[in-house]
């Protein structure tokens, strides 16, 4: 049993507000995921092209980076810290410092996502706790999605927390179990995907990602996934233009979800939804198993 949310604004007016709204809503996940919490946030776009979210096992860490990174004087960047977490903004032209800049470091940080607007945040324990401690309610941006994780499988660890990133820009979170990741993981492996985990989560979101580099749409990956998958699952995909939802072809996993003018909502139960705005008024249903649903932007500024 796990707690997902989503939350994608149409409203530009709201998005001062994006992590006021998702953080209460992943708060109210807490019992549904008391392990640890997650979330992908896509702020509006940057000057630079490429990000990199960096979780350390200190924040020290975090300091000593940007001490080594101001030495390299034709390097420019910027660097927003979270607690352990850091984002990191370059050019993709200077990948290469960037990792010999990791290299000099006591200790290397972990890579939670890279893309041009994409930000996880994830760390075990209490989601009110981390919302509270990563100061998401004054997070700014388009669309995100989040995760409150109970562990049936895998070690409870941040690594092992959801959203999972296995490509640019593009993550997932998972609420349910795939009973045949172990054999999908083998054949991805073959394929050179290597993995960090044994969460079935992973799995799922490396599939993902196999599929697309293979040149499938992320609407026909997902719709495979139905076929190659088994088991229970609720998935919520993130990427840089919005959000996606599929349920498998049972859907015994709870899911609701509610839209108005101004935003479509997600979450794996009504009372996630409860405190956004006009709530009363929106459209509210359950999606329908083995069906796919997108919220995109259509500007090619997103």
């Amino acid at each position: 049993m796990c707690g997902i949310v989503g939350l994608f604004l149409k409203n530009s007016k709201l998005e001062d507000s994006l992590g006021k709204f998702i953080g209460e809503m992943l708060v109210k996940m807490s019992d549904r995921g008391p392990d640890s919490a997650g979330l992908a946030l896509y702020p509006r776009n940057t000057k630079f092209d490429t990000k990199l979210t960096l979780r350390f096992e200190c924040a020290t860490s975090v300091r000593d980076m940007e001490l080594i990174l101001k030495q390299e004087s034709e390097l420019k960047f910027s660097l927003g810290a979270r607690v352990n977490h850091a984002v990191l903004q370059f050019y993709e032209t200077d990948y290469d410092i960037i990792l010999s800049v990791f290299s000099k470091l006591r200790n290397r940080p972990r890579i939670l996502s890279r893309g041009n607007v994409i930000e996880i945040f994830k760390e075990v324990g209490c989601p009110g706790d981390f919302i509270e401690s990563f100061g998401i309610r004054n997070f700014k941006g388009t669309h995100g999605i989040g995760h409150t994780r109970m562990a049936t499988e895998s070690a409870i660890t941040t690594m092992g927390a959801h959203p999972f990133s296995t490509s640019a820009d593009q993550c997932l979170v998972h609420n349910g179990s795939l009973s045949n990741h172990n054999s999908v993981r083998r054949k991805l492996i073959k394929n050179g995907i290597k993995f960090e985990t044994d969460n079935d989560s992973e799995v799922a979101a490396s599939y993902l990602s196999d599929k697309i580099s293979s040149g499938l749409t992320l609407e026909n990956a997902l719709r495979k996934s139905l076929d190659d998958l088994d088991g229970f699952f609720t998935f919520v995909v993130g990427t840089r233009r919005g959000f996606a939802v599929l349920r498998d072809k049972i859907a015994c996993k709870p899911a609701v979800l509610a839209e108005t003018n101004d935003y479509v909502a997600f979450g794996s139960e009504y009372r996630a939804l409860t405190d956004l705005p006009d709530i009363n008024t929106a459209n509210i249903w359950e999606p329908e198993p083995a069906k796919v649903y997108f919220w995109e932007k259509n500007h090619e500024n997103f």
